[in-house]
């Protein structure tokens, strides 16, 4: 009599049984696919959100790293590994598209941000942004225009209200969005200029005492994504650029006070 594990029917069985299995991997595989972010440090606290939804409805797993868009810039060109950009301008996705570090056609603006004149102290900072040109404060935070586009909105704001003079000496230049406002959280600069999205939640600014800067003061902040070439033909880096313009995450965009 044969041997069981010698019949023809065994080896259809175990076939049967390893493809099962090697598409099994293959699904879990795409399940725990990964993706690494370059994200602009205005956008900290609506990507982790955003994250945490992407990766519960697609299983792919979302490896953020947040600072400021013109030190990404220099990472990349040096192979810095990021898949995606999310950049706090348009410029500089458009500058990596015709470097040929980005790939073509991938580009869109995922956000439009918005500037605000905040103080952690309520009632310091009037809903008119008076407190600029009465010029009592010591310290007045600003992210390095050179890097953050939101410094170099603070900056334009200054100019056109014809302030920058009076008010230059006493800036507190960080080096992006995230430093500017933690050095008026922790109350070494009195206000600064920091992104909404930062100090705002739900239709409401959370805390302390804000003026959300006209828009006509200062170019529009539009924020552009782009796939970046180590990111090419990536699933988990096409599907998080397709979410990010689904209504789940522009929610999120709007409870933090962007407009897109």
């Amino acid at each position: 009599m044969p041997s069981t594990m010698n019949s023809p029917r065994f080896f259809r069985l175990l076939g049967s049984v390893l493809a099962g299995a090697a598409l099994s991997a293959i699904a879990v595989g795409a399940r725990a696919d990964e993706v690494s972010v370059a994200v602009a440090a205005n956008f900290t606290a609506p990507m982790k959100q955003i994250a945490s939804d992407f990766e519960k409805d697609t299983g792919h797993k979302v490896v953020p790293s947040f600072g400021s868009t013109g030190k990404f810039y220099a990472q990349i060109k040096a192979g810095a590994p990021f898949e995606i950009l999310l950049a706090a301008d348009d410029e500089t996705p458009i500058k990596l598209e015709k470097e040929g570090d980005a790939v073509r056609g991938s580009r869109f603006t995922y956000a439009i941000g918005k500037l605000v004149l905040w103080s952690k102290k309520d009632g310091y900072v009037d809903d008119k942004g008076e407190v600029l040109k009465k010029n009592e404060f010591q310290h007045l935070s600003l992210a390095n225009p050179k890097l953050a586009p939101y410094g170099e909105a603070g900056l334009e704001t200054l100019k056109a209200l014809g302030l920058l003079d009076a008010v230059q000496a006493k800036f507190v230049t960080a080096e992006n969005i995230t430093q500017a406002y933690q050095f008026v959280a922790s109350g070494n600069a009195e206000l600064g200029f920091v992104a909404l999205s930062q100090v705002y939640k739900d239709g409401k600014i959370s805390e302390g005492s804000a003026w959300i800067v006209p828009a006509h003061l200062y170019q529009p902040i539009r924020q552009d994504a782009v796939i970046l070439a180590k990111g090419r033909d990536k699933a988990a880096a096409e599907s998080l650029m397709k979410y990010l313009r689904g209504d789940k995450a522009r929610a999120v965009l709007r409870a933090y006070g962007y407009d897109f």
